[in-house]
């Protein structure tokens, strides 16, 4: 078992590994690992000294933290997400979320608020209702997950709001109404209030590949970062991002091969119905429907893998 350097996520209580392990790539709206195969990856790096998983609803990817966990006796925090409307879906989505993964409390769950530019508001009921799961002990602190700077902002203010799961990167794509200096003050601002913060999107989604080592050290430097969360699927990526994070060292040679990697999305055309459904999905506007067929444009796309999500035929792809 690694004795990884760990951090305090804010006023929260729980201390984490600068490197968080992000869930999304290795589920049915990216990679499609079987649980058993994304398992075995959580897994290792469970037993690296990652200590932070994060997870959501829309990922599909339950199974494969049920599977990394089976049998682990060290301390892991989970964090999860939801993109319910309703106090009903909401509580639906934590339920599912414990039995999927098999455990009695979920860490963290966010408000998962990707385009929402103000969650408070439109997502009052769900908030309410995560209070409730929170006094009943089904959750530990509550979160908001969030591509808008507005929303980061009043973030800080909100005292019911524990956690903050930022989008960030040195180019700001994928930010919805700013900067990245301007989502950087935001971060510290919920920071300075005693939020715990890990941020997102570092590389874009698998855009800032080439020149990785250097985005992720933007992110970390950040004033009131505690942590990255970051998809990793193999091994070599672990290792990598490990030795970065959280030794500040790295091999040259295993991040030449990991730099020269490339990830795009595929959208099957001749079966694309037109349907328009991953149109709203797309959280940084760059789908639009041409000549009744999606089309995607790769400058505006952070590659999440939402439009995959929402497509009902299953012919959107992040590969």
């Amino acid at each position: 078992m690694s004795t990884t350097k760990r951090v305090p996520l804010g006023k929260t209580g729980l201390m984490i590994s600068r490197l968080v392990y992000g869930a999304l790539p290795m589920g049915p709206l990216q990679a499609d690992l079987s649980s058993e195969e994304g398992g075995e990856l959580i897994r290792y790096a469970l037993d690296k000294g990652v200590n932070l998983i994060d997870t959501a609803e829309l990922y599909g990817t339950y199974g494969h933290l049920r599977h990394a966990l089976d049998g682990f006796e060290g301390t892991v925090h989970i964090a999860s997400k939801t993109h319910a409307t309703t106090a009903d879906d909401a509580r639906r989505h934590v339920e599912h979320a414990l039995s999927g993964i098999g455990v009695d409390t979920l860490d963290i769950v966010h408000i998962h608020a990707a385009r929402i530019e103000n969650p408070f508001v439109q997502r009052t009921e769900v908030l309410v209702e995560l209070l409730k799961m929170k006094d009943e002990g089904l959750i530990g602190h509550i979160g908001i997950s969030s591509h808008y700077i507005c929303a980061v902002r009043q973030a800080a203010r909100q005292p019911e709001i524990d956690v903050v799961h930022p989008l960030i990167n040195s180019s700001g794509m994928g930010i919805l109404d700013g900067t990245p200096q301007q989502m950087a003050a935001a971060i510290a601002e919920c920071a300075g209030a005693g939020k715990g913060v890990y941020a997102m999107k570092a590389l874009a989604g698998g855009n800032f590949i080439s020149d990785a080592r250097q985005r992720f050290r933007y992110v970390l430097d950040l004033p009131g970062v505690h942590g990255l969360a970051v998809g990793m699927l193999s091994k070599d990526e672990i290792d990598g991002n490990i030795a970065l994070f959280c030794e500040d060292r790295e091999d040259p040679e295993l991040w030449a091969r990991l730099e020269q990697k490339r990830r795009t999305v595929t959208v099957m055309d001749k079966m694309c119905s037109g349907c328009g459904a991953c149109v709203p999905a797309c959280t940084n506007h760059g789908i639009s429907l041409v000549d009744g067929k999606a089309t995607i444009r790769p400058e505006d796309c952070i590659l999440c893998g939402y439009c995959a999500a929402a497509c009902p035929d299953f012919i959107i792809r992040v590969v």
